[in-house]
């Protein structure tokens, strides 16, 4: 089996505070497990520009079908200069973890990143234990928690969980 290379790469300058301070920022806001994850989305948003200036000279067709691409990723973008300008943040708002704390499916970011985790969370049928998966706009309707408490009853909401945990008297 071939090893996989890295898929993103560390910050030239390793200790610069400006920079540590908005990745701790994220962290917090985004319920990240390291800065890894920072990494990865902005390698991975340098990818999507990357396309993106090479298809500046290509043809209207082939431009209209990149931007539909990542429309229906869940980016808003309607042409290639609107492309160029994606950031860190915009692939972070499209990761399963964000998007279940975005419905309300936890009460927390990191409660979110939990379920995920532990297999509480499915799209459609097919159970997704990633957080970092992107989440595709046809997609979003489709998530649902999985949770199955002791006396088999299956909970799909925040509302139910309560209502099973404290029982009203």
């Amino acid at each position: 089996m071939k090893k996989q290379k890295k898929k993103y790469s560390k910050p030239r300058r390793p200790h610069d505070r400006m920079r540590m301070d908005e990745e701790t920022e994220l962290i917090q806001r985004y319920g990240l497990k390291n800065k890894r994850e920072i990494w990865k989305a902005e390698a991975s948003v340098a990818r999507i520009r990357n396309r993106a200036k090479k298809l500046i000279v290509a043809t209207n067709e082939e431009k209209k079908a990149f931007v539909e691409k990542l429309q229906k990723s869940g980016f808003k973008v309607e042409k290639i200069a609107e492309v160029l300008a994606l950031d860190k943040e915009d692939w972070l708002k499209r990761r399963l973890q964000t998007i279940v704390h975005k419905k309300n499916l936890a009460y927390t970011i990191k409660q979110a990143r939990q379920f995920i985790v532990h297999k509480h969370v499915s799209i459609g049928d097919q159970i997704v234990n990633i957080p970092s998966y992107q989440v595709k706009v046809n997609d979003e309707p489709l998530i649902r928690l999985n949770i199955v408490l002791n006396n088999k009853k299956q909970i799909s909401t925040l509302e139910e969980i309560k209502q099973e945990i404290l029982p009203v008297v």
